[in-house]
Parts: C-alpha cells; sequence; structure tokens
C-alpha cells in the first residue's frame, strides 16, 4: 500500500527518501574513534619525544601534553552522546566524569609550568620570550577560570546560579575557546627549536596536523549538541 504523502503528492513528483542517518552515525562514530586514538597516539609520541628524566625541561613537554592533548580531549569527547567511551553512563555520571579529568588538567600542566620554570631559572634564561610561552600562560589562566565555572555548574546550588542552561552554553563556548588556546600553543610548540631539532622534513607537516583532527572533532561536537537549530531558542 502506497504511503499517504506519496498518495497526495503532485504528478511526476519523486517520493520523499528517508535519510541514511546510519550512515552519518557510522561516519561520526569512526571520526570520534580516530580523535581518541589520535589524542592517545600523539601523547605517547610526545612523552617519548621528549625523554623525560634527561633533564629538567624535558618533563615539561610531558606534563603538558598529558594535561592537553590527552585529559583535556577526553574530558569533552566524554559527553558525546556518539563518540564517548562510557555511552551507557547517564548524563550526570559523564558531567562528573568530565569534571574530575579536566581536573587533572590543570594539576598536570600546573607541573609542567613549574618544571620549565625551574628549567629556565636554572640556566638564566629569560621568561615569556616567545609566543608559544605567553599563549601557554593564557591557556592555563583560562583552564583554571574554565574549572571552576565548571564546579559552579556541578553544585548549582551552593553557588546559587538559577539560569543553570545559559551558563552551561557559556561554559561550553568557553571551554571550546580554551581547547582551541591549548591547541594553538601545542602548535606553537613544535615550531620551538627544541621540536624542529628532532623532527624535520614532511614528518613535521603530519606532526602539525595530528592536533588539529580532535580539535575538529571538538568544535563540530559543542556546535552540534549547544548551537540553536531555530532563532531565540536559547
Amino acid at each position: 500500500m502506497p504511503e499517504v504523502s506519496a498518495m497526495y503528492a503532485p504528478p511526476g513528483a519523486e517520493s520523499p527518501r528517508v535519510p541514511d542517518y546510519w550512515l552519518y552515525r557510522c561516519l561520526r562514530r569512526f571520526s570520534g574513534f580516530v580523535a581518541h586514538v589520535l589524542a592517545l597516539g600523539f601523547t605517547i609520541f610526545l612523552v617519548i619525544l621528549a625523554r623525560p628524566g634527561t633533564s629538567l625541561f624535558s618533563w615539561h613537554p610531558v606534563f603538558m601534553a598529558i594535561a592537553y592533548c590527552l585529559c583535556m580531549t577526553e574530558a569533552v569527547l566524554l559527553l558525546s552522546p556518539e563518540t564517548s567511551p562510557f555511552c551507557p553512563l547517564s548524563r550526570k555520571s559523564k558531567t562528573r566524569l568530565h569534571w574530575l579529568i579536566q581536573l587533572c588538567v590543570p594539576v598536570f600542566a600546573g607541573v609542567g609550568i613549574a618544571f620549565i620554570i625551574c628549567s629556565k631559572n636554572r640556566i638564566e634564561q629569560s621568561h615569556l620570550t616567545t609566543w608559544h610561552s605567553m599563549l601557554g600562560v593564557l591557556t592555563l589562566i583560562t583552564t583554571f577560570c574554565q574549572a571552576i565555572c565548571g564546579l559552579a555548574l556541578l553544585f548549582p546550588r551552593l553557588a546559587r546560579i538559577t539560569a543553570v542552561s545559559r551558563l552551561k552554553l557559556y561554559h561550553a563556548t568557553c571551554g571550546l575557546l580554551v581547547y582551541l588556546l591549548s591547541t594553538s600553543s601545542v602548535l606553537l610548540g613544535m615550531c620551538s627549536h627544541w621540536f624542529q631539532a628532532q623532527i624535520k622534513g614532511p614528518l613535521w607537516y603530519i606532526c602539525i596536523a595530528l592536533p588539529l583532527y580532535p580539535a575538529l572533532v571538538i568544535m563540530n561536537q559543542v556546535l552540534d549538541i549547544y548551537l540553536p537549530k531555530k532563532k531565540g531558542q536559547i
């Protein structure tokens, strides 16, 4: 029996087709899986490249990579309904786990900053002389602000917050900016003499592209979840 919509369709018109949502979901899940693999693989690559323990400086890229390339990426991807490895968990459980992982970001980043300060003090070098260092400090400050905002969203009654949904939107938007700042800081770090002395040629361009893919996946995730579909939806 023909569908109702097809019965009332004008002559010569094609019957409406159901979009291939299953293909769309598979592509999104695959892209999220690739983002997880790149986040973990790139972090391991930086840790091996830094050779931790050979110097005070060697610990700086290790802790910064764990903080931003791994923890922050996984904490944001955790909230995705499609790419999260913890899909069966409730939204509340995911939110708490997200905050716990994000709490590790300023801790590891603070330790990484402490190592680079001690390293430069030992060899008597000036601080904040490169774009990488200045953007890194800005990223760390905004990371602490985001952690405080996330704590307020975790306990809205204690913080006396009424417009929780609007604050969630602001938190997600600012969180995306913080992630883009951290990605930019990582890219500037790969332009440093330390990184370019070890990675040269075509491999350097491949390394530059690696942190960009998770950033694109996360940007699409945040916009897809929080971008209003209609005007005045918020």
